[in-house]
């Protein structure tokens, strides 16, 4: 009796294999790592900096830019620390509370991404579809609400899905094949049928993956028709520049999801799935700000603003654009 408790108890920690296998790789990926995660939390940050110090750039659109870019530094925060350190030594090891914790708050933040991106890209079509109303139909309100919505969507999934799957007996297993706690691989390593956490695990991704992609798609639809129906070159070439970050944010994301599920399940398919994840979970965060700073007129302007007159006491031109 002692023995089939023992068996169905929750291991005191787990073992990321990670990279493992390749321990030659191990200390390049650390420095790569390392890297592209204090260029996310600079990148990032300064994006936060600028939307909330610069005045010309309290608009609904930068209000979800900061909160994505928020989203990005805490999502890459739950993730990387704990990948650097089993890069860096012979320990692989987390603590089952530990992987609780990165469990519940990279399924929650990787959520509220996706409904991010959605709501992003109908502050889009409002801003060139609908340009007279704008002011109208994306007021404050309306912005702090989708925010919220996001949010709390992106948590309560989070609660429900990752509480089935940690109530799952492990049998003992503690051994997951990845560099960081993902539901479907803890999944794995139970002994018992997980059939209601699949049918979660399907839901859930319906709902807060088909469903925001769809209306991302839909969205820039109806933006792609009003853009072909502008006359003057100068007016496309600005409504391009207004979506073409976004959209950039978007293949990116998406699209590093999209070709990791879609591979068959075999185990070089599952190596390469892991490089797929370090992208969507470690280089993307980084791109983001790189992709809207470069492509943005707008925060350039309000970067130099803020370096030029609040830190250096100089007030340029651009300062009253």
């Amino acid at each position: 009796m002692m023995m089939g408790i023992a068996n169905v108890s929750s291991p005191e920690v787990f073992v990321l294999l990670g990279f493992s296998a390749r321990p030659s790789l191990e200390s390049i990926l650390f420095i790569i790592v390392l890297g592209f995660y204090v260029g996310s939390i600079l990148g990032n940050g300064i994006i936060i900096l600028v939307s909330c110090m610069d005045v010309h750039l309290h608009t609904p659109m930068y209000f979800f830019l900061a909160n994505l870019s928020f989203l990005d530094i805490s999502f890459t925060t739950s993730i990387v620390p704990q990948l650097l350190v089993n890069l860096w030594g012979p320990q692989k090891t987390i603590s089952y509370g530990g992987c609780v914790v990165q469990f519940y708050i990279s399924h929650w933040l990787g959520a509220t991404e996706c409904v991010f991106l959605a709501v992003m890209s109908y502050d889009r079509y409002a801003a060139i579809c609908r340009p007279l109303n704008y002011t109208v139909i994306m007021h404050p309100q309306l912005c702090l609400c989708l925010a919220l919505a996001s949010w709390l969507g992106g948590l309560t999934t989070s609660m429900v899905g990752s509480t089935l799957t940690m109530l799952l007996p492990l049998c003992g297993n503690n051994r997951i094949d990845h560099f960081f706690c993902e539901m479907p691989l803890i999944m794995q390593l139970t002994c018992v049928d997980t059939s209601l956490n699949e049918v979660e695990m399907y839901v859930a991704s319906f709902i807060f993956v088909v469903l925001p992609l769809g209306l991302i798609l839909v969205s820039y639809g109806h933006i792609a028709w009003a853009v072909m129906k502008i006359r003057s070159a100068e007016g496309r070439r600005k409504a391009f520049n207004t979506c073409s970050s976004h959209v950039a944010v978007v293949a990116l994301f998406y699209g590093s999801i999209i070709f990791m599920y879609l591979q068959p399940a075999k185990s070089n398919s599952h190596e390469q799935g892991k490089f797929i994840a370090l992208f969507y979970t470690v280089i993307t965060p980084m791109l983001n700000p790189l992709i809207y700073t470069l492509r943005n007129k707008d925060v350039k302007t309000a970067l130099r603003h803020i370096v030029l007159e609040k830190c250096c006491g100089f007030a340029g031109p651009w300062g009253h654009i």
